[in-house]
This record gives structure tokens, C-alpha cells and sequence, in this order.
């Protein structure tokens, strides 16, 4: 190992270690939030110091898996970010279509979400699968659990211990304990009386383990009923046990359509896509936690702002070293813009900076995902039109955080491209 990564590591591991026990790089106490958030920086910093050193060790040591789920069928890819490959290891058939799916902290378990989308008297459940560790292929890890409605999204808590699940229709969510084996238990009682908005689209956790944020899109207005308003639904959380803490709703909801969120890995920002806004908010997180009750800042996603019709923004996702934040838009109609957009982010105000717009390749990017080392980007182009079909498109993630076109991977078979993620393997 040469003197110059010996150097690295130790920098890095000393960063960690002063995180870990709140003090910075001038002694000073670190606020516990991110203080809670750093060691995950760290860690994908140390491997990606690793990789540019020997690249070699790095693919060796940066073993992922992608997984992308087209109708009830799960395929699991080695994804290799030096060479900007997928390579297939398998496939499970679920009972129904894949709706999504979460890894477990530890990385062993997988769950799914599956469900024929039909209401009433729908066929609807989450299977946890256990993740092979050489391979990434999965096979089925205890009994499958029946839920009453489709599951539009899950997560697991920061300690692995609840598994909980968002429904759109009607809008609730169920907490479901977690076996010390990673099978599902039995689900969690929760209060009489929380509000779960109209038309929850994600659930997640806060990296502190004391707060859920449930983002519901609401709905537009037709010519028999005004819009459903939308709202982030924030929850206190404790031992699987949500209680109602804010909702976050500028002007009462109107035009407010928010769809998924993520995290900064350090920094005390949570970034929002607007479904049918087709526009990216920035949020604050606040003591409690909580969360701010207006953004920080707002911007544009499309190209051109004034082509809101068959447009809309899907998944959103911060790069590992906090430096950039990703999202889709995807476009319903012909002739629409389906792109990853980059923003470049202010570490001290989280003000977001367009970067780029990459064309996907393909038609209806519902989902990507990036590598836990942040050098590569996969997108699941979901629909099949005409000589177009569904494709998984990988990008490279150059040091700018610009993305650079590898390959495109045409999918066959019947159903959607509906939901893809990876997961470093153990």
C-alpha cells in the first residue's frame, strides 16, 4: 500500500473518529444532527480514495448490486462501476408487480412491496428476501406479508428494527417489526388520530431515528371535485411508534405536489421533487428534528418550465459526498423531456446550482439509482412505446458530478420497468 493512501486513510479515519465523537476539525462540539449524518461521508469517501488509488481494489472492494423489477419479476445485476457494466445473476418472480423495495441496514435483507393495483379486493404484500453476499442474487427469506392496500413505498429505520410501509389509497401507514433475523413481524400499534394527508407517495426515516417525513402528492382538481392539497406529513418517531409533529403545507397545500425526498448526508437539508410542479424545493431541518415550514429555495426542472402538460418529476437522489442532488423528469406524452437533472449544492446554504440536463435514453424514468461509491448512475426507463422499450441506461458519474453515457440495456418481457436500486453488498 503506498505512503499516499496510507495518508488518506488516516485522515479520513480521523475525521470519522472526531464525527463520531461530536468534534470538529477545530475542536469544537459538532451539532448532533449532523454529527449523526458524517460517518456514512466518511465511509463512501475512504472507499472512493481507496478505488482512485488501486482501482483494482476498489472494484474488489465496492462489490454492488443493482436490482430492477419489471412487472412481478426481480432481476439482480453485478454492477460494475469501473467498467460502467451490469452483468445479470438471477431472477425471483413475486406474487404480484413490484411496487418498490428497501434494503436493510445491514445489507442482508431486501423487501418488496408487490401488488396487482386493483381496489376493492386487491392482492397486495411485502416479501423480505435475503441478499446473497458474493452475488447479490436473492432468495426468499421467510413468509411473505399480507397488507390491506398497494404499498406505493417502504423503508426500514436507521437500526434495522421496523419496516414501514406507505399506502396512497386510501393515504395511512403501517409500522411492522422486524425479527432479529430479518423476517417480518407483527405489525405496530400506532395512536388513534395521525394525519396521513391525500395520496402518500414515500415514506422515510431521518438519519437521527426521531423523525418520519411522509411527502403526500394530494391531487389535481378535475371538473367534478377542486385539487387535493398536498403536504409533508412530519411524525415524531420512537420504537416503531409515529406521533403527529407538523405538517409542512406552504399556501394550504395548493400547488404543493410533493412526490419523494432525500437527505444531505451531513448537512441539515432535505431536498423535495414536486410532482406536478415539476420543481425542486429545499428544506431545512430543524431542531426536534422537524421540519421548516417554507423552502429554502425553489427551482426549476425542466427545460422549458412552461411545458407542464404530460410532464412530471419522479425520484430524487443526493450523490454520497453531499456535493450534488439528482432527480427525473419524466415526460407522459410524446415528444416530452425525459432527463436526469444535476445541481451542484452550497454546503453552507444548500442553495442548489444547475449543472446539466442528460437526456435518459429512453421514455418515462420513474427510478435510479447511484452507486454507494457515487461513480456510477443507473436509470430505469420505465415504458414500452412503439420500437422504444423499456431499457436501464448507465451513466458514469465524472468528478463533477456531470453524467456521462456508458451503455443502454433494452429490457424484454411483459410489464412495466418500474422501480430499480442498489445496494452494496456485504
Amino acid at each position: 500500500m503506498s505512503v499516499t493512501l496510507h495518508r488518506v486513510i488516516r485522515s479520513l479515519s480521523a475525521e470519522c473518529s472526531a464525527a463520531a465523537h461530536g468534534i470538529d476539525g477545530r475542536g469544537r462540539e459538532t451539532d448532533i444532527l449532523v454529527r449523526m449524518r458524517i460517518l456514512p461521508v466518511g465511509a463512501a469517501a475512504l472507499l472512493a480514495a481507496v478505488a482512485a488509488v488501486f482501482p483494482e481494489a476498489g472494484r474488489a472492494q465496492s462489490r454492488t448490486a443493482l436490482y430492477a423489477a419489471m412487472g412481478p419479476v426481480l432481476t439482480a445485476y453485478h454492477a460494475d462501476a469501473g467498467e460502467a457494466t451490469l452483468a445479470r445473476r438471477g431472477s425471483v418472480t413475486l406474487p404480484e408487480n413490484v411496487q418498490e423495495a428497501w434494503p436493510h441496514p445491514s445489507r442482508r435483507f431486501l423487501y418488496v412491496a408487490w401488488s396487482n393495483n386493483t381496489r376493492p379486493g386487491g392482492h397486495h404484500g411485502v416479501t423480505a428476501f435475503r441478499i446473497d453476499p458474493g452475488t447479490g442474487a436473492l432468495s426468499q427469506h421467510g413468509q411473505p406479508v399480507s397488507v390491506a392496500a398497494r404499498s406505493v413505498h417502504l423503508t426500514v429505520d436507521i437500526p434495522g428494527k421496523h419496516l414501514l410501509v406507505a399506502y396512497n389509497q386510501p393515504s395511512r401507514v403501517s409500522v411492522h417489526r422486524l425479527a432479529e433475523d430479518g423476517t417480518i413481524g407483527a405489525e405496530v400499534a400506532q395512536p388513534p388520530g395521525l394525519d396521513f394527508g391525500i395520496y402518500a407517495h414515500q415514506i422515510r426515516v431521518d438519519p437521527s431515528n426521531r423523525m418520519v417525513l411522509l411527502p403526500t402528492r394530494g391531487n389535481p382538481a378535475t371538473a367534478a371535485k377542486p385539487e387535493d392539497p398536498g403536504a409533508i406529513k412530519v411524525f415524531g418517531y420512537r420504537d416503531g411508534i409515529l406521533t403527529s409533529r407538523v405538517s409542512v403545507a406552504p399556501d394550504g397545500g395548493r400547488n404543493f405536489a410533493p412526490r419523494h425526498l432525500d437527505f444531505h448526508p451531513a448537512r441539515p437539508f432535505v431536498f423535495v421533487t414536486l410532482e406536478a410542479q415539476n420543481k425542486l424545493q429545499v428544506y431545512l431541518r430543524t431542531e426536534g428534528p422537524s421540519l421548516g415550514a417554507a423552502p429554502l429555495f425553489t427551482r426549476e426542472t425542466l427545460a422549458d418550465p412552461g411545458r407542464l402538460s404530460g410532464q412530471a418529476t419522479s425520484a430524487i437522489r443526493t450523490h454520497p459526498n453531499g456535493r450534488y442532488v439528482y432527480l427525473a423528469n419524466r415526460a407522459t406524452a410524446a415528444g416530452g423531456e425525459n432527463s436526469i437533472v444535476v445541481y451542484g449544492l452550497n454546503q453552507d446554504t444548500g442553495e442548489p446550482t444547475l449543472l446539466q440536463r442528460a437526456d435518459t435514453r429512453g421514455l418515462h424514468p420513474r427510478t435510479f439509482a447511484i452507486d454507494p461509491t457515487g461513480r456510477l448512475l443507473v436509470v430505469a426507463n420505465m415504458e414500452r412505446r412503439g420500437d422504444r422499450p423499456p431499457s436501464l441506461t448507465v451513466f458514469r458519474i465524472a468528478s463533477d458530478g456531470k453524467l456521462e453515457f456508458a451503455r443502454r440495456y433494452d429490457q424484454d418481457g411483459p410489464g412495466a420497468l418500474f422501480w430499480t436500486g442498489m445496494v452494496a453488498l456485504p
